[in-house]
């Protein structure tokens, strides 16, 4: 090819700026990815891929939106859960003393005795009740409603069973143990009753709570595989990225060489004018 020697038209000059500016844009390019760990940070980088990734980002905030929920329900479980434990544990003294006060070999002091240790026992099991609050919920108080909790992104639910432990409580409290016949009455039936309702309370609790762990053990695991995919598509490999930009940056400082060289060459023509 026949070199033109002009000062107008630098062909040469033009060729090492094209190179110029297109190591520039692929610096540019792999600076932002190292910059910002992402090979696709916006729908300029890769239309297809964003739009996909931010499909994925808006499951995966789904997903954390679904397991606050499950955990705000564990928490009204498991303290309604206690709250039950502590009246069950209770029970078992509240058992013994209708047991002695059922015998009729008591003296009246030891009765009254008794009966205020009665008394007492049943007012803690009151306050374990009143007590037993997460979040403005509580599942074993009288007139409490079941609590449904969103469990998966598809509208699945699981649920807290409500349990009226207060009835039963203040029927226990408000029984008559004055003799040792209406001590064994009460065993009977206001403490059985109770009895019934909490070992239901307690089966029903741990497991419905049981289930709230396994699932949000369940939708972490998801999160996470979810999390990882879409890093798969959209995250840098940031080894590759500083290899490319330590080329690049070696390319420039070659191209800029080239660049001044070319442009030194109309320079050479005025010799022939000297």
């Amino acid at each position: 090819m026949a070199v033109q020697n002009s000062v107008i038209t630098n062909a040469s000059s033009f060729v090492a700026l094209r190179t110029l500016n297109g190591i520039n844009r692929s610096l540019d390019v792999t600076q932002q990815r190292v910059s910002t760990g992402l090979r696709v940070a916006g729908a300029l980088d890769d239309a297809s891929n964003f739009s996909i990734a931010q499909g994925i980002r808006a499951e995966v905030r789904a997903l954390g939106a679904v397991t606050q929920g499950l955990n705000n329900a564990k928490g009204i479980g498991k303290v309604a859960l206690a709250g039950a434990t502590g009246i069950s544990n209770l029970l078992t003294d509240i058992r013994a003393k209708l047991t002695e006060m059922a015998n009729e070999g008591i003296t009246t002091s030891q009765r009254v005795i008794l009966q205020n240790d009665f008394n007492k026992l049943l007012s803690q099991a009151a306050n374990f009740i009143t007590n037993a609050k997460f979040n403005g919920k509580n599942l074993i108080e009288s007139g409490a409603a079941n609590v449904n909790t969103l469990s998966n992104l598809s509208g699945g639910t699981l649920t807290l069973t409500a349990k009226d432990l207060r009835t039963l409580t203040n029927s226990l409290a408000g029984s008559t143990v004055a003799t040792a016949t209406n001590a064994q009455s009460v065993i009977a039936n206001e403490f059985f009753n109770l009895q019934s309702t909490v070992n239901v309370a307690l089966g029903t609790l741990g497991a419905e709570v049981r289930a709230l762990n396994l699932q949000t053990t369940f939708l972490d695991e998801l999160t996470d595989a979810t999390t990882e995919g879409l890093g798969n598509i959209v995250d840098a490999d940031l080894a590759r990225e500083s290899a490319r930009l330590t080329s690049l940056q070696v390319q420039q400082q070659l191209s800029t060489q080239t660049l001044g060289i070319a442009n030194q060459r109309p320079q050479i023509l005025l010799g022939l004018f000297g």
